[in-house]
């Protein structure tokens, strides 16, 4: 499993280039961590990369955002945060988003691990005591 430190954020560049091959093979990505450890930030930074145009926010209180690349694809920003149960993730129709075929980015998707897509990318992010970020990913 590939690992990477991140010592600051000018850094987080590289590393979404790193992540962009297997982005491209399971577009839909779910990203672990604890609060304020970056996974917004490191979303961001992909999606700079992926040159989506509109502002990326976290979306946790409309549960998705949508965003279009350059090219005009669309790209989707879940943040499973807030959820209680799963029939909430249920009611906003899930399907078609996850198995678009469009990148689809997952904040907090602990509520909705028993409904991702067989291929799906779990991106891990955790700080150590130093306040150094490791991002990990299955190779």
């Amino acid at each position: 499993m590939p690992s990477y430190t991140i010592h600051n954020k000018d850094e987080l560049k590289s590393i979404a280039k790193t992540l962009l091959p297997y982005i491209s093979k399971k577009p839909v990505v779910a990203f672990y961590g604890k609060m304020g450890v970056g996974k917004t930030t490191l979303i961001k930074a992909i999606c700079k990369e992926i040159d989506v145009v509109n502002t990326v926010t976290s979306p946790t209180f409309t549960l998705v955002n949508e965003y279009l690349t350059k090219n005009g694809d669309e790209v989707y920003h879940f943040d499973f945060y807030r959820i209680k149960e799963i029939e909430e993730i249920f009611d906003f129709g899930y399907e078609e988003y996850f198995y678009s075929g469009h990148y689809c980015f997952i904040e907090w998707p602990e509520p909705a691990e028993s409904i991702l897509p067989e291929h799906t990318l779990c991106v891990k992010i955790s700080e150590d005591t130093k306040g150094l970020r490791k991002i990990s990913f299955p190779d």
